[in-house]
Order: C-alpha cells, then structure tokens, then sequence
C-alpha cells in the first residue's frame, strides 16, 4: 500500500506512446500468422478452462461425511470417487498454465525482437499478437481470481493427498492413482498453493524468457510491458480511443489488462513498477481505475495493493 501513495509523487517520464491497439479487431499480418496461429489453439481453450473453473463446486460434503464416518466405508469411497473426478480437472489446469506458459515465450520472442527500434513500434505494427499477450494477460488475473474465492481446490487436493498416502501405507489399492502420479501431484500442489499461481507461472515464464536469451537486453521486455500499459492507460483516458471500442466489456478487459501487464513488470524488473525509475505512469494508471466505478475495479486496486 505504501509503494501505491508513495508513486503518486512521481512525474518523470518519457512521452508516452500514442496509439490506438484495436482489442477488438486485430488480424495478423502474413509477418504474423505462424505464432498467432499456435497461440490461438491455446487461446481457444483458456474460455472453457474458465468455465469449468466458475463452476467447480469441490467435494467438500463429501469429505466431510467421510471424515466424521471414518468407518463408514461407502462414505469413504464417494468421497475419493468425487475428488479424483476433481483432481482429474485440477490437472488439466495445471496442464494447461504449461501451454500458457509456451504460448507466452511464443509471442515475447516476436514483440521483443530487434525487428523495429523501439517496442512502441512492436505493438502497433504487431496488432494482432499485442491483442493476443493481452488475452492472455486477461485470462490470467481471471483465472486467479476465480482460484482465489474457491478453497474448495485447495481442500480437495490435500484430502486426494491425504487419503492416497493413507491408501499406500496400507496397501490399498487406490483407483484413480494413474489420474495424478506422486511426482505430479507435488507439482500441482505448489501451484496451487500460490494465492496466484497463474500470475507466477506468467511471470516465472517472463524472467525465464529473459534469462535464456541474454543477448536480448531486459529492457526490450521490460519497455514491451510498460509500453504495453501506457497503451492501454492512454486509450482508457482519452474520449476520442474510448468511443472506438464497440463494448463495455473492452473497457473491462483493458483495464484488467492494463493492471496484468504492471504486476507483470514488477516481477520480472530488477526495481519494481513503483520505483521513481519505472517507465510505469502509475499515477496515471491509478487515476483511470479510480475514474470506474468502484465496484468494477476494487478488485484490481486489490491486486496492485
């Protein structure tokens, strides 16, 4: 909270670009299509990962039947029938951050690159694969929102944890094993166990980008980020980009896009977004949230707090 106020004082920076990043219509140019079109395969499934996450309900009446009948062995076989119907979905979004993950270093490569001067020229000559990094930005901050308000993930995968460990020691054979192998399963529990683990496995995927390609200068990623988010501010605050965008859902994403791509940059930059040094207007950028309603951006100012 002290780094949001202590920005405020902040006005030293550069001139920030000025233009407009069609969200809505951007079509990739032959230049392009090769990557967009292996992020789109990922993109194409992130709406039902979604889905399926808004409606997970866990198995938490199950687990605890079965926890106050411990010898009530129908009851415990409901139970570890229904989490290992869960865990299997657990699974598959775990699976799924490691395809974000690629697709993710697929398009850093491109709006990185040294094919134009300066990443302000990136985004606007590589529309469609900006809009694509946006997307993903979006589905990301969704996706941990939706972890954040559902303990039931968390509770059903330490009772599949507990109750296969219990099943082991005693020779039990354990249907439902092959679904999560132990090696696996240690994998998927500290993914989970992060309060945002897609943000992590975006920003792990960002620093591990930078550090494979060291003849890359970090500021070629870094200035992507923040020009990505001086974008998204400049066309969220001026009337004449605003009126452009045919929904209100664009508004939405741009702002949720704007604040993915700073907590983004706080990672990965040696100083942090809420430095004096940071190419972040975030006085600016705090500005446009507070100018939306309060109730369609509280958890945003959450997130950057």
């Amino acid at each position: 909270m002290g780094n949001l106020l202590k920005v405020l004082t902040c006005t030293d920076l550069e001139q920030e670009p000025n233009f407009f990043l069609d969200f809505e219509n951007a079509q990739p140019t032959d230049a392009e299509r090769e990557v967009w079109e292996q992020v789109d395969l990922v993109l194409k499934d992130a709406r039902g990962v979604l889905d399926e996450l808004q409606a997970y309900k866990g198995a938490g009446q199950e687990i605890r039947e079965a926890i106050q009948n411990p010898s009530d062995e129908a009851l415990q076989e409901a139970a570890w029938a229904a989490v290992v119907h869960l865990v299997g979905k657990l699974k598959k979004f775990y699976q799924f951050s490691q395809r974000l993950e690629a697709a993710l270093h697929s398009l850093l490569g491109p709006l990185t690159s040294e094919t134009y001067d300066d990443p302000t020229q990136h985004l606007e000559r590589e529309q469609a694969l900006a809009k694509q990094f946006a997307e993903i930005l979006h589905f990301t901050l969704r996706f941990d929102e939706l972890k954040m308000t559902n303990p039931a993930i968390q509770n059903d995968f330490s009772y599949y944890r507990r109750t296969l460990s219990r099943m082991r020691i005693n020779n039990t054979p354990a249907e439902g094993e092959n679904e999560v192998n132990n090696e696996m399963a240690n994998r998927i529990s500290l993914f989970y166990a992060d309060a945002t683990p897609m943000l992590k496995t975006l920003s792990d995927s960002t620093t591990k980008f930078v550090s494979e390609n060291k003849n890359l200068p970090i500021e070629n990623t870094t200035d992507c980020l923040s020009t990505m988010a001086s974008v998204c501010k400049v066309m969220l605050e001026t009337p004449e980009y605003r009126s452009r965008f045919t929904s209100e859902e664009t508004v939405s994403f741009c702002l949720r896009v704007m604040v993915g791509v700073i907590i983004l940059y706080d990672y990965v930059h040696p100083v942090g977004a809420f430095s004096k040094s940071s190419k972040i207007d975030m006085k600016g950028c705090i500005k446009v949230l507070r100018d939306q309603p309060p109730n369609s951006v509280e958890g945003l100012l959450n997130a950057l707090r």
